[in-house]
């Protein structure tokens, strides 16, 4: 049901685009290519299951914890907003 000028199924469109942009934007934040065999940031030795686990791996576990830290930090998603906030 859509509401105003919208119509029927204008909303499922809208939050089917906004996970279509939120899939693609991770998937190319994925790393690829050669894994290292050192952290780039703290120069630790990567392990092997790590570099097997996750190809192109470029950090450390610890190094990449805070970058995800980071990053949750820094998102642009209003996840508080009330449903209306976000439909306007």
């Amino acid at each position: 049901m859509a509401g105003g000028w919208a119509r029927d199924g204008a909303v499922q469109d809208q939050i089917d685009a906004s996970v279509e942009d939120a899939v693609q934007r991770a998937r190319s934040k994925l790393p690829s290519g050669e894994s290292l065999r050192n952290c780039e940031e703290c120069d630790a030795a990567i392990p092997e299951a790590r570099r097997q686990a996750v190809p192109g791996v470029r950090l450390c576990v610890s190094c990449q914890a805070l970058v995800d830290k980071d990053e949750a930090s820094a998102s642009g998603y209003n996840r508080r907003g009330s449903k209306d906030s976000q439909l306007r």
